[in-house]
């Protein structure tokens, strides 16, 4: 797309911004985290120009690692070809700058920690540098985009487009609008999902968890209530589950998965605002114990679990008593 020009101080309210689907080509990330890289590298396998920003050099250094370990995985399982990686690795560029993460930019996927204050913040700041076309997606899992599309000040081009990681095999998304979202946005946003290879799933009326993540996260909580609480060790609620539901794997080692300082930074924020506060606060300590040492899942090879082999794909896992 050819930019319509930046404005100081954001979007020109007054001034339509009208997009073709056909018109999304530069994807901006925001936050290179697992999930930021999930998404550079999928919008990229599909064609898309894509730059990833952070505001730390590691965190950039580690996601270009990440996403070329990402795409040797997916060459292995026949996921993807070679040719197709290729191309993928060099539509994908990086950034500390954000002014040239902004130049030109279509689409924007935020995923900064689970903070409606951060996000509003992060968001204002490239309101200001972003072209006026643009639209702001986020990728949270919890918090809904009305709490902070105001502050990003341009609310109508807000939406939360939410991923479900690895995105390219749990590849259905949550398209929620705010109540202040324009409709074109809103089917832009639908549109763009399905082009990179997502099932995005229309949210009717904004709803804390979104869909799956709402099953989930009421699974979570009563498995780290169980731990926390010390009725079971993390190993037997894992088997529980695992057990009765024929899963390959338990509510902690999908946690694992997420990341446990994820984990962590959700269950905090709710056991601030929740009415059952005592024993959320208690779970979110029970997390942190594990953040504190550095153990946040497979991202560093521990977390409830050992990595890259832990226990629970053992094939005497579940009949195991030890």
């Amino acid at each position: 797309m050819t930019a319509t020009g930046v404005i100081a101080g954001g979007v020109n309210p007054t001034q339509e911004q009208h997009v073709n689907i056909e018109d999304l080509q530069r994807i901006l990330i925001i936050g290179a985290g697992t999930m930021g890289q999930q998404i550079g590298f999928q919008c990229a396998a599909h064609g898309y120009e894509v730059v990833v920003y952070d505001v730390a050099a590691t965190a950039l250094d580690e996601a270009q690692r990440r996403i070329a370990d990402y795409a040797g995985e997916l060459i292995a399982q026949g996921v993807i070809t070679s040719d197709r990686r290729d191309a993928a690795l060099k539509n994908i560029s990086a950034t500390l700058d954000p002014r040239q993460a902004a130049r030109d930019v279509d689409l924007i996927s935020e995923s900064v920690p689970e903070d409606p204050k951060l996000k509003g913040q992060v968001l204002a700041q490239f309101n200001a540098l972003c072209p006026p076309h643009t639209i702001f997606t986020t990728n949270t899992s919890t918090l809904i985009p009305s709490q902070f599309a105001g502050a990003s000040g341009r609310p109508a081009r807000v939406i939360a487009l939410h991923f479900h990681q690895p995105i390219w095999t749990s590849n259905v998304v949550d398209v929620m609008p705010h109540r202040g979202t324009a409709s074109e946005v809103t089917a832009l946003t639908l549109e763009f999902a399905r082009r990179i290879g997502q099932i995005p799933i229309h949210l009717q009326k904004e709803s804390h968890g979104y869909v799956f993540n709402a099953m989930f996260s009421a699974v979570n909580r009563e498995a780290l209530t169980l731990a926390a609480n010390g009725v079971a060790s993390i190993e037997d609620i894992d088997r529980a589950w695992m057990g009765i539901m024929k899963m390959p794997i338990g509510p902690f080692g999908l946690m694992d998965f997420v990341g446990l300082d994820t984990v962590w930074h959700i269950s905090h924020y709710w056991a601030r605002r929740a009415f059952f506060l005592r024993q959320l606060k208690k779970n979110a300590d029970f997390v942190k114990t594990y953040v504190d040492r550095g153990w946040l899942g497979i991202k560093s090879s521990r977390g409830f679990y050992t990595y890259p082999q832990p226990a629970y794909q053992q094939p005497d896992f579940i009949a195991s008593t030890q």
